[in-house]
């Protein structure tokens, strides 16, 4: 893909669903009793791994592309059926994590595999925990494929090492299998789909402070919901948005949770204006629309709490970093190194590549402000983030900038390129 300066960027954009949530909505309609009706389901390759993945359960599911993207779940009931082949779980560490729970709870084994990328991701962290629990499970060196023989769970305290939503998901879903109760506490607050989702389908569960708790045995019901917009979908176009002070965009129906809107709160601070107006709550999440006009943007340090809540999106604020007037600089973000690529070092070669003064850390980076940048030849390293991310630096480059892999953005936002070209002005 090559990516032209832009002058501007105006418009009004509605966005594919939360992936995080996609994720969360499909698996617990597949242990649900009854159907479920998931609107505006994540157009996302990871996504499409769950529904490929459930299906090789015996979960029926259908789309209906024609209703808003619809996701229709006639639900299983608790007892899945044993997969024919390895579960296929392409890219997404979500999908393996996640649905390691449920596999962990069911009286069969199953093999969970995925591509190279996946392959090379540390399973440790739900392997640990999903044994003390009484599934047994065996890897390579920690790494996919995982082969997992479900049986009979017990409920267990557990203080995860690491803060990681995917983690808390995967035993909050183990624990609904598990004899007694499940209690988890994590060092630092992750993003709360997991809890929300299983209310929305029945579930009672217990949340005080850090520690969340949930009792075995419970049945969950059929619902119909809405998936809100994208909001790690949309840092990109905000990103964009703040890079030229004229800007004014709209951005339709996003999630707007509380776990996942540090990003808002950062670039509001940085210099970005935002409004948000027709807020609801649908099913637990608040959705609402954002009114978006650029300004000059200050620097921002991402550190602790703030790294753990912009994972995902510190891609692409370190990638604006340069045209900020004083920079940004982001620390305790050593669980970079072990995403799709080693986002670390992805982010600071292609900045360098552009012209970029950058000083890379072991756990992150320090990016000086009033930088100015030059377009190049850049790589993916098939990483979507990265990939997305450097084309939103790209409309401030002097000259065209070139991204090798381009592609790999599908893994998570196939319609992107199209929708950041129809709200760019050049």
């Amino acid at each position: 893909m090559v990516v032209r300066p832009g002058r501007n960027v105006r418009g009004s954009v509605s966005l594919p669903g939360d992936k995080s949530i996609s994720h969360r909505y499909a698996m617990l309609a597949a242990i649900a009793e009854g159907p479920s009706l998931l609107e505006n389901y994540s157009t996302g390759a990871d996504c499409a791994s769950t529904l490929k993945c459930l299906r090789s359960l015996g979960v029926n599911w259908k789309r209906n592309s024609n209703a808003g993207n619809v996701i229709e779940v006639q639900g299983s009931g608790r007892a899945l059926s044993a997969p024919s082949q390895s579960l296929d779980c392409g890219n997404s560490g979500s999908t393996i994590r996640m649905l390691s729970g449920i596999v962990a709870g069911q009286t069969f084994t199953a093999e969970m595999s995925g591509d190279e990328s996946l392959s090379r991701r540390p399973m440790e962290r739900v392997i640990t925990p999903l044994k003390a629990m009484g599934a047994e499970i065996t890897s390579q060196n920690g790494r996919p494929p995982l082969r997992i023989t479900g049986g009979s769970l017990k409920g267990i305290d557990y203080r995860m090492p690491v803060a990681s939503a995917q983690v808390k998901t995967c035993l909050l879903f183990a624990g609904l299998f598990a004899e007694g109760e499940t209690r988890i506490e994590e060092p630092l607050r992750t993003r709360d789909h997991g809890e929300v989702a299983l209310r929305a389908f029945g579930a009672q569960l217990e949340r005080k402070g850090n520690e969340v708790r949930i009792h075995g045995g419970q049945r969950l019901h059929g619902i119909e919901a809405l998936v809100p917009g994208d909001l790690s979908s949309a840092a990109f176009f905000l990103c964009a948005a703040a890079l030229f002070p004229d800007s004014q965009l709209t951005i339709t129906d996003l999630l707007m949770n509380p776990t996942r809107a540090r990003l808002l709160d950062i670039l509001m601070q940085m210099g970005l204006r935002i409004s948000v107006t027709q807020i609801e709550e649908v099913h637990g999440e608040l959705i609402g629309t954002l009114q978006v006009e650029g300004g000059k943007l200050k620097g921002a340090t991402i550190a602790g709490p703030d790294t753990a809540a912009l994972i995902d999106e510190i891609p692409v604020l370190a990638a604006i970093a340069p045209y900020t007037e004083q920079g940004i600089e982001v620390r305790d973000a050593k669980e970079l190194r072990v995403k799709e690529s080693d986002r670390i070092a992805s982010i600071a070669t292609n900045l360098r590549a552009m012209g970029a003064q950058v000083e890379e850390r072991e756990d992150g980076l320090n990016i000086p402000g009033a930088q100015s940048l030059h377009g190049a030849e850049l790589e993916s390293f098939g990483d979507h983030r990265i990939a997305m991310a450097f084309s939103i630096a790209a409309l401030r480059a002097q000259g065209d900038t070139l991204i090798r892999g381009s592609e790999c953005a599908a893994i998570s936002y196939p319609e992107f390129f199209s929708t950041l070209q129809g709200l760019v002005e050049r």
